[in-house]
């Protein structure tokens, strides 16, 4: 894991729901390796209910019987992931990708399998049981499959490292754990417990804590036992959450460091929920998926692409094949707004950033409904005198300057680089 740049991947969410299958991940994995490895694109994480024989969509069977080992470890349901029969789990497909270049991640629910419970099975390295390390008032609000682990069980720390040795011997390099994030502070022994059955299993891995929003106030615990968090709930293709991410990335902002990373959520950008309708497309706009971009890099938020990829156009690759744009993703130190005002009744943001290189990453965001033309002073960046500015999306240099006079449309952005 390179601590100094947040995760850049692809998600099965957004696209596939619960339902997502080996055939889609491996096309998914090999359109990454061929098109976008090459600009740090590397995760390919499957997203949640792999173990579920008949999911269909965005929308989860109550109470369904799921693909469980011996040990009450959930499994792929090899009628969706074939390569997976024989006991193998996702080490075939871990090893597919890594061949490719890329690396693999899984998304799990906090906790341990309901069926698991009610059987009373068996826990690797311990005598005790299912039933015997269950919270079972702890229960997900959207999904049925798992009660809680009490920490303070014997038996409980038994499970977490079996699950956590499990996916090392997958190959897994990502996982993201859901009902976690926001359940603070009730399920904050949870989590540390979690935590350490990852940093001991002897596999570098991410981990990502879901869903949001997460508490603001545990900012340092979520720092010290992850390394990326939900600061939104599911993030769609709807201007009015895109908005709102300006408030959200504003009180994350100072909590950004090497290998911690605020997390605004998945690019919901290309062909969307194809488990309804193969016709469904993102709704925002291209100016709209600017501005998404635009601050989701300089805020240095991870990049998770939510759509599938094969279906990409032009217009799309575009947006993730921007060196300059990445570059500040990747290079941005200490962002923060400036300032969000009302100009000639229209409403604009300036966000700020130092290049770890050297030099300034300035954006300018309209978030007005109207199209117009904004003056901003590099003194508004505490830059004294004139200073060679590039823009990153066009990358047309706008010469020696000590002010910017930027045309915008609604809802969309400019990035600079100033040095």
């Amino acid at each position: 894991m390179n601590k100094n740049c947040a995760p850049m991947g692809w998600n099965s969410w957004d696209c596939y729901g619960a339902a997502v299958n080996e055939a889609i991940v491996r096309q998914n994995a090999e359109f990454m390796a061929k098109n976008l490895k090459q600009y740090g694109w590397e995760y390919i994480v499957v997203d949640i209910q792999w173990s579920e024989p008949t999911a269909q969509n965005h929308e989860y069977h109550p109470f369904t019987p799921l693909c469980m080992d011996e040990y009450s470890r959930l499994i792929p349901a090899e009628n969706r992931f074939p390569s997976s029969a024989g006991g193998k789990g996702f080490a075939p497909l871990a090893e597919y990708v890594h061949s490719l270049g890329l690396k693999f991640g899984i998304h799990i629910m906090r906790g341990i399998p309901r069926q698991a419970v009610h059987a009373a099975a068996k826990i690797k390295g311990t005598d005790k049981t299912a039933r015997d390390i269950a919270k079972t008032a702890s229960i997900c609000a959207w999904n049925t499959d798992m009660y809680g682990v009490n920490p303070e069980k014997e038996g409980a720390r038994e499970y977490y490292n079996s699950l956590f040795e499990l996916y090392a011997s997958w190959g897994v390099d990502f996982v993201k754990c859901d009902d976690i994030a926001r359940e603070m502070p009730h399920e904050e022994s949870e989590l540390i417990l979690l935590s350490e059955a990852l940093k001991g299993c002897g596999r570098e891995m991410i981990l990502s804590l879901s869903p949001g929003s997460a508490p603001l106030d545990k900012a340092e615990l979520f720092k010290q036992t992850a390394n990326m968090w939900r600061i939104t709930d599911d993030f769609w293709d709807d201007w009015k959450l895109l908005y709102e991410m300006f408030g959200r990335a504003e009180k994350w902002c100072v909590h950004t460091g090497a290998g911690c990373w605020p997390d605004a959520d998945m690019l919901p950008i290309g062909p969307l929920r194809q488990d309804y309708s193969k016709d469904d497309y993102t709704k925002f706009t291209k100016n709209e998926q600017i501005t998404m971009l635009t601050l989701w890099s300089i805020f240095r938020s991870p990049l998770m692409i939510g759509g599938e990829m094969t279906g990409f156009d032009e217009f799309t690759m575009s947006l993730l094949t921007n060196e300059r744009i990445l570059k500040m993703h990747s290079n941005s130190r200490h962002s923060h707004p400036v300032w969000r005002r009302s100009i000639d009744g229209n409403e604009y943001a300036l966000w700020v950033s130092a290049d770890k290189g050297g030099g300034t990453y300035a954006a300018l965001f309209n978030l007005g409904e109207a199209d117009g033309t904004v003056t901003v002073s590099l003194e508004d960046l505490e830059l004294c005198g004139n200073h060679k500015v590039t823009e990153l999306w066009s990358g047309d240099e706008v010469g020696d300057v000590g002010a910017l006079t930027v045309s915008l449309e609604s809802h969309c952005a400019k990035a600079f680089y100033i040095v």
